[in-house]
C-alpha cells in the first residue's frame, strides 16, 4: 500500500498537479501508452493510481466504461472535474496493492507515473494483472532508473526509477505474456527546490520516460490447438475436429483455410507470397495435403548448400522438406511441433521419400529443444500466431540463431485489436484467426527480442471481421 509521505505530497499538491506534471511529462506519453494498449470500445478499462486523470482523459472516448481509482482523495475529486463531461466513469478511492474491482473483469489496465511511488513494485503489478481478463492488456508508463537522491525526498518517490529489464522480468513474474519495454520517446525533468543538494547529480533532473506492456495469458489454448491438429494430421480435417456444438461457418472461410488447405496456397500464390507450382511438385505429396500454411518463407529464404535451418511448427514437414532440397547433404533442417501425431507423419514421409538431412522433434515455439547459436536460418510458416506468448517464441528463435543469423516467418496478423468474443475462441486460435495480433505489436515483438534489418510484405489478400482486416504477413529480420 501506498505509505504516508506519498499520501501527504499528492494531497498538498493535488490543486496545482495538472500545472505541475505538464512540466514533467507531456501528452506524448499518454499518446504512447493509448497506442499500445489496442483498445475497442466494448472493452472496459481500469486506471491506478489515476491521480487527477490524466490517462483517463484519452481513454475515456475510446471504450464503454472507465474505473478510475487513486488513493488520495484531493486527486480524485480533481479527476472528477476534469472527466465530468465522460457519463461512464466510475471512481474508487483505493490503495493499489487491494483493486476495489473482481477477478479478471479489466480488458485492459494502466498505471501511468504510479509505480515508482509503491513500497512494492511486484505486489501492485499482480494485482493490477489479477484484475485483467485472460488475454487483457496492462500497460504501465513510468521512469528509468535515476541516482537524483533529492527526488526521493521532495516528491516522495520510493523508488528511484526502474531498470527495464527488471519491469520485463517483473511482468513474467506476474504471468504476463508478449512482454515489451520500450522507450516513450519523452523525458521526464524536473528542478530541485533547493539551490544546493548534496547528491552530485546536479538539482535538474532529466530521465527517460519507458512504456511496458504485457498480456495475461489464456489457459488451455495450446492443448486446443494441440488437439485439433493431432486430428488433422490423423483425419485430414480441422472442422471436422471441433465438438459437435461448436459453430464451423468460419472454419473453412479463413484466411489461412485451415480446413481447405489447397485453397490457402492457391490465395498464397496468387499474392505472390506462396509456394510455385514447380515448388508442390518437387515436395511429397502426403506433406502437401496436410499443409495448412500461410506463405512460403523458403522461397525468400535465400538458403545455401551447408546451411542448418529450424522450421518452427513443422507439421506435415513441406517447409523442412522444401528447405531440405536447398541446404544439400552437406546442411541439415530441422523441424520442431508439439503434435505427436504431425511429427508421425513427418517422419514417415521423410523416410518414404529418403530425406537423410533431416530431423523431426518435439518441442514448442515458447521452448525449443535446440542450443543457443547453432542454425543459420529459422523458418516458420503460419504458426507463431498459434502460441500465446509471441514474444518468448521470437526470443527462443533469437537464442537458437547464429549471429548473422536470420529469420524468415510467415504468419497471420490483424490491422487492429480483434473482437472480445473472438480473441476469446478456443476455436479460433487453431483457425489462426483468434492468435493473429496487431501487425504492429507483432513487430515490436520481434524488435523486442533483439532482431534487426525487420523487412515486411504484406499479402493482398485479406478477410474482413467487423472493422479488422486479417492478413498475411512476410517478415524477415537478422541477428546482429
Amino acid at each position: 500500500m501506498m505509505t504516508k509521505a506519498p499520501k501527504a505530497y499528492f494531497a498538498t499538491v493535488a490543486n496545482h498537479w495538472d500545472v505541475m506534471r505538464s512540466r514533467y511529462f507531456t501528452e506524448e506519453v499518454r499518446t504512447t501508452a493509448l497506442q499500445k494498449a489496442y483498445l475497442r470500445t466494448e472493452m472496459v478499462v481500469a486506471d491506478i493510481g489515476a491521480g487527477t486523470g490524466f490517462i483517463s482523459a484519452g481513454v475515456a472516448p475510446l471504450v464503454r466504461q472507465v474505473h478510475v481509482i487513486d488513493s488520495s482523495p484531493a486527486m480524485l475529486n480533481i479527476a472528477r472535474k476534469n472527466l465530468a463531461q465522460f457519463g461512464h466513469v466510475v471512481y474508487h478511492e483505493a490503495d493499489g496493492l487491494s483493486l476495489p474491482l473482481p477477478d479478471e473483469s479489466m480488458d485492459a489496465v494502466f498505471a501511468n507515473m504510479y509505480l515508482h511511488h509503491c513500497p512494492d513494485p511486484l505486489a501492485a503489478i499482480r494485482e493490477m494483472t489479477r484484475i485483467l481478463r485472460p488475454g487483457g492488456r496492462l500497460i504501465i508508463t513510468d521512469i528509468d532508473k535515476h541516482d537524483y537522491e533529492w527526488m526521493l525526498n521532495e516528491m516522495a518517490d520510493e523508488w528511484p526509477g526502474f531498470e527495464r529489464k527488471q519491469i520485463k522480468e517483473w511482468f513474467r513474474e506476474a504471468g504476463l505474456v508478449n512482454r515489451i519495454v520500450d522507450s516513450t520517446g519523452q523525458v521526464c525533468c524536473e528542478k530541485s527546490s533547493k539551490t544546493l543538494v548534496t547528491d552530485g547529480q546536479g538539482h535538474t533532473a532529466s530521465i527517460g520516460i519507458f512504456v511496458a506492456v504485457g498480456t495475461r495469458r489464456m489457459d488451455g489454448i495450446q492443448e486446443i490447438v494441440q488437439k485439433l491438429y493431432g486430428d488433422i494430421a490423423v483425419k485430414g480435417s480441422a472442422c471436422c475436429s471441433q465438438p459437435a456444438e461448436a459453430d464451423t461457418s468460419a472454419c473453412c472461410a479463413t484466411i489461412t483455410d485451415c480446413c481447405r488447405h489447397s485453397a490457402s496456397i492457391e490465395m498464397a500464390e496468387q499474392n505472390g507470397t506462396g509456394y510455385e507450382h514447380q515448388a508442390l511438385n518437387e515436395a511429397p505429396a502426403e506433406a502437401v495435403e496436410i499443409s495448412l500454411g500461410c506463405g512460403n518463407p523458403v522461397a525468400l529464404a535465400n538458403l545455401q548448400p551447408g546451411e542448418i535451418v529450424l522450421d518452427i511448427g513443422s507439421g506435415g514437414g513441406i517447409d523442412v522438406f522444401l528447405a531440405a532440397q536447398k541446404v544439400g547433404a552437406a546442411g541439415r533442417v530441422i523441424g520442431v511441433d508439439m503434435t505427436t501425431a504431425m511429427l508421425k507423419k513427418a517422419r514417415q514421409i521423410a523416410k518414404k521419400h529418403g530425406y537423410a538431412n533431416v530431423e523431426f522433434r518435439k518441442g514448442t515455439a515458447e521452448k525449443l529443444p535446440i542450443a543457443d547459436h547453432s542454425v543459420d536460418v529459422v523458418l516458420s510458416n503460419c504458426v507463431i500466431n498459434l502460441s500465446e506468448d509471441k514474444g518468448l517464441a521470437f526470443e527462443e528463435a533469437y537464442r537458437v540463431l547464429r549471429p548473422g543469423g536470420r529469420l524468415e516467418i510467415s504468419d497471420i496478423v490483424a490491422s487492429t485489436s480483434l473482437p472480445l468474443d473472438i480473441q476469446n475462441d478456443p476455436y479460433g486460435w487453431a483457425e489462426c484467426i483468434s492468435g493473429a495480433l496487431p501487425e504492429q505489436e507483432y513487430l515490436d515483438l520481434i524488435k523486442q527480442a533483439g532482431f534487426t534489418e525487420i523487412t515486411v510484405q504484406n499479402s493482398r489478400e485479406f478477410i474482413q471481421l467487423g472493422d479488422v482486416r486479417i492478413y498475411s504477413l512476410l517478415v524477415q529480420a537478422e541477428k546482429r
